[in-house]
């Protein structure tokens, strides 16, 4: 169920544009169950060759060219209703993970169970038996996404990442370190085609003229600025949408464990997926969905606003103060889903902490070598140091003559903030709302000047709505527009803290 009044909204109108009609696309023809054998010399040990992507035969190293999925549309502007590969459809509860096969080299009958492993060796003559095609119980997605990046080169970026963070890392962490037990995974995810149309209706600011009034502890900062009647209607295309449909990583605010940072390393490269093969799970571990369509359609919605949100601030650099939308209307014409594996390098570590665990993770993009991860922190370190720094910040404020000399108070808390922040990464999240594709057509615009406005004592109009996400943590937004608003710190200050948020 919806937990919001947005959601529900969005939820609504999605179910009214986009579900209308259905279309199931069978992603798995001419898969076959069991055995797949090299078209060559006709074995069954066939793996990924990460260094071409391709399929090979591990006897004669004859390599395959991966297949693409048929059937799908690929003119995202021509979708409509909704459209789902076969891999995607609901997963049947009743479904049971224990699969049977018959060896067809030696008739020997080999157990398979999904939840697990979607191949198998048989026991009596060591062929490999694999699943390709789709069983209702989301084991088999529609396309997947080979590995590229070696075991070797996600250790060295693993161990680049925890370098930078020794200094406070807790001391068990670090004598414990260790990247041998790093896991290949194919972790389950949607990916998603959008076809819509977005209006939006509001007010904007343009800044005219900043200036200062009274002096010393009296001096105030005010801004005149034009306040316009805007509105922004187009189409718009979304390419790729990628969420997570493991219900458990979908809780990016777990407290046992650090889902958040593995959501962090995306986008993929999902334009080179390919049709479904067991053969490229070899040597690696797989993780079942457990959520359908319907389960999705809320976040999908959200976020497909939230990219249609942020392509017109492309169109929006006038109002350098900021937009303020009264009226967003997202209009869902048709939607592609397709079930995918996307491959992760995986370091987990458990904390102890008393009665409670923590798991902590360090992932990377098995396509694009982007690392993102949470370190285990040495409090008492931590705060010991950012004690100091507040002590010599302190005595510095005694001898500074400025007019704001009291921030150097802060300076022992923005210190702890920014290395807890470095370390835990407890905000990192994908950007879906810049980092997926998306393309805007037949754009509508409406700039109608209403006023002039003067003696506003904000750098940054009241009620700006036009770069915030939906459903996400907004503290850090708040706390650099607060800063900004108080002038109390140079804009270095700010921009090394959205760095330190970024790295």
């Amino acid at each position: 169920m919806p937990d919001s009044k947005l959601e529900k909204e969005i939820l609504e109108q999605s179910q009214k544009d986009s579900t209308d009609t259905t279309t199931v696309v069978k992603t798995d023809v001419g898969a076959k169950d069991g055995q797949n054998k090299c078209p060559k010399c006709g074995a069954t040990d066939i793996s990924l060759n990460t260094k071409t992507g391709k399929l090979r035969c591990n006897f004669c190293r004859h390599e395959f060219e991966p297949e693409k999925v048929d059937g799908l549309e690929t003119d995202i502007s021509q979708l409509k209703g909704q459209v789902m590969g076969s891999g995607a459809q609901d997963i049947v509860a009743d479904t049971n993970d224990v699969v049977t096969f018959k060896c067809s080299s030696c008739g020997a009958e080999v157990v398979i169970n999904t939840a697990s492993s979607l191949q198998a060796r048989c026991h009596w003559c060591r062929n490999t038996l694999s699943i390709n095609q789709q069983i209702p119980n989301g084991s088999v997605p529609d396309v997947v996404l080979p590995f590229q990046i070696t075991k070797e080169e996600a250790k060295k970026q693993i161990e680049g990442f925890v370098a930078k963070r020794k200094f406070f890392a807790n001391p068990k962490f670090k004598e414990e370190f260790t990247t041998e037990n790093i896991m290949g995974v194919y972790f389950p995810y949607m990916v998603i085609d959008v076809n819509s149309h977005a209006k939006l209706v509001g007010q904007g600011e343009h800044l005219v003229r900043r200036y200062t009034r009274g002096s010393g502890d009296d001096a105030r900062t005010y801004y005149d600025a034009d306040l316009y009647h805007v509105e922004r209607e187009f189409d718009l295309t979304i390419n790729g949408l990628t969420v997570e449909s493991s219900s458990e990583r979908l809780n990016k605010k777990a407290e046992d464990k650090t889902n958040n940072v593995i959501n962090a390393i995306m986008p993929f490269d999902i334009e080179n997926c390919v049709k479904y093969n067991a053969n490229y799970l070899k040597g690696y571990t797989s993780e079942k969905r457990d959520t359908n369509i319907d389960e999705l359609k809320t976040l999908v919605n959200r976020q497909s606003k939230d990219i249609a949100r942020f392509s017109a601030n492309d169109t929006l650099k006038q109002y350098d103060r900021g937009v303020r939308w009264a009226s967003e209307e997202f209009d869902v014409k048709g939607q592609q889903w397709q079930a995918a594996y996307l491959p992760v390098w995986l370091y987990s570590y458990q904390q102890v902490k008393g009665n409670n665990k923590i798991l902590h993770y360090v992932a990377v993009n098995a396509r694009t070598k982007e690392v993102m991860g949470s370190i285990p922190i040495h409090m008492p370190k931590l705060i010991g140091i950012s004690c100091i720094v507040e002590l010599v910040a302190f005595f510095a404020m005694l001898f500074v003559d400025f007019d704001y000399s009291f921030l150097f108070l802060l300076s022992g808390f923005l210190y702890f903030w920014f290395m807890y922040s470095r370390y835990r990464n407890s905000n990192a999240r994908h950007k879906h709302e810049t980092e997926t594709k998306s393309e805007m057509q037949n754009l509508r615009k409406v700039d109608d000047f209403i006023k002039k406005e003067k003696g506003l004592s904000n750098s940054r109009m009241e009620g700006a709505n036009n770069t915030r996400v939906s459903g996400e943590d907004s503290l850090v937004t708040d706390l650099l527009d607060t800063i900004a608003d108080n002038h109390v710190v140079t804009g270095f200050i700010k921009d090394t803290l959205e760095k330190e948020m970024k790295d």
